[in-house]
């Protein structure tokens, strides 16, 4: 499955528009994640834990979208969006969601 951020692909004819596909990824980071980011944020440098979360719900996401595109008989997603929040009562919970156009390409 090709995907893409651009609106077309290089070298390649859209030659069907299959329509909007999404993908959501909500993931929870535990206490133990969460008490060693905030010291990482007090010291500075980056958060691993974070950041594997990050991967693992954007590659889930990624996922979502190809599967759905493939179910409607497209070979491509096209125009792709991430977006990332965080979301919960108090911001721990991570959230990726992606969006595009499935399309068929030759």
């Amino acid at each position: 499955m090709i995907q893409s951020t651009t609106p077309s692909i290089e070298g390649k004819e859209i030659i069907k528009y299959h329509g909007v596909v999404t993908g959501e990824a909500i993931l929870g980071a535990n206490i133990f994640k969460d008490i060693f980011a905030s010291i990482r944020d007090i010291v500075g440098g980056r958060s691993a834990a974070y950041e594997g979360e990050l991967k693992k719900a954007r590659t889930i996401a990624f996922e979502e979208i190809s599967q759905q595109a493939a179910e409607l008989g497209a070979n491509a997603v096209v125009g792709i969006d991430i977006d990332y929040e965080t979301v919960g009562s108090q911001g721990g919970m991570l959230m990726v969601s992606v969006s595009g156009t499935a399309v068929t390409v030759r």
